[in-house]
């Protein structure tokens, strides 16, 4: 071995053994549909009396897919991009239902980023329930170790936007960024003591993972005595039928606090009625299970307020403007809905492939 790849050896060996996230991220490499194995968690019980679809005797599924002027035969363009589920649910009952690689109904797919719209619903959930006063309320109100950071003017409301001006580096492949730091550290509370501005608050919206973090944390104090995850469990999984445990995500084994950016472990399915909740304006069977004004304001095209995009609001992404909307994942997990057609399509994958998703699902949606 020659003696610079002898010191550089030495050079990784000691950042690996300095700090565990490092160490993490070079064993882990990258984000994995695995990965719900790698982390401690807390179970989110299911329904002792689950919904379950109806499947059609004769679904409906396209034969093809026809993309930049090529046609596709669907199936195999759903495994060919890594697809492990693919679910399409209208008028409530099951059109199209395959597993691919493996996986089946009972599988465990982690979440990614569509937790991010689960954690929305539970923001709304407890302002509801009056844990939470306002969406205008300085996240300092909940965090008060953020203001010496200069967080006294950044909202709730900034946060479900992701216009708070928060200085994040969302970098993926990055060992000392700070998606490495939230996603495989040990501390989220220690790493958000930390976080700073970059600009003030409602000026542009800028996706980073670290808003929805510090959502987490105002749900975390708003309970008080119960976890994100016992708050999931009452407010969605067991109203909601959900037919199989979860699990959420935790930075570490003892008095853990949920990585609300990411990592909610599910099945398809029941991903599919978190995407009924909101087709439904948040009525389950006739209980208001979050407010409809909360889902109208959170899938709504409005760049007025904030600073916004058009195409995000409150942790939930607009493809078109026709009036779908989605939660999504980076590894091509998505829960899309599209109300005027009463539907319901979750994907799940491996990766995205070389697929464009947010289009594809927009344009099933309009054709189904």
């Amino acid at each position: 071995m020659s003696t610079v790849k002898y010191i550089c050896l030495l050079l990784l060996s000691g950042l690996c053994l300095g700090s565990c996230k490092v160490g993490r991220f070079v064993y882990y490499n990258f984000a994995d549909i695995k990965d719900y194995r790698k982390f401690p968690s807390r179970t989110i019980e299911k329904s002792g009396t689950p919904y379950l679809y109806p499947a059609a005797a004769a679904g409906k599924a396209p034969k093809a897919l026809h993309i930049d002027g090529h046609d596709y035969p669907f199936e195999k363009y759903l495994e060919d991009n890594q697809t492990v589920a693919f679910l399409v649910i209208q008028n409530d009952t099951i059109q199209y239902e395959k597993y691919f690689r493996g996986y089946d109904a009972a599988s465990i797919v982690p979440s990614f980023s569509v937790a991010k719209s689960i954690t929305s619903i539970l923001i709304g959930c407890a302002i509801d329930d009056q844990l939470i006063a306002s969406i205008e309320e300085p996240v300092t109100n909940y965090i008060p170790e953020l203001k010496q950071n200069g967080f006294d003017k950044v909202t709730i409301a900034h946060l479900l936007q992701m216009t708070s001006g928060l200085k994040y580096n969302e970098g993926y492949t990055n060992p000392f960024g700070d998606v490495a730091t939230f996603y495989y550290g040990r501390n989220l509370r220690r790493a958000i003591r930390k976080m700073k501005l970059k600009t003030d608050p409602g000026l542009q919206f800028e996706y980073a993972s670290g808003n929805t973090q510090l959502l987490g944390l105002v749900l975390e104090r708003a309970l008080k005595t119960r976890t994100v995850s016992a708050y999931a469990g009452e407010k969605l999984w067991r109203p909601l039928g959900m037919e199989y445990d979860a699990s959420w995500s935790l930075d570490r084994k003892k008095n853990g606090l949920e990585k609300t950016f990411c990592c909610v472990n599910a099945r398809a399915r029941d991903f599919a009625k978190i995407g009924r909740l909101y087709l439904n304006k948040g009525n389950w069977n006739g209980r208001q299970i979050v407010s409809a004004s909360w889902v109208e304001q959170s899938v709504r095209n409005d760049d007025t307020q904030n600073g916004s995009a058009w195409y995000y609001q409150y942790q939930w992404w607009m493809p078109s403007d026709r009036g779908d909307f989605l939660a999504r994942g980076i590894l091509g997990q998505y829960i899309y809905v599209y109300p005027e057609k009463n539907l319901v399509i979750v994907r799940l994958g491996k990766n995205k492939g070389k697929a464009n998703w947010p289009q594809l699902l927009s344009s099933l949606g309009q054709n189904y």
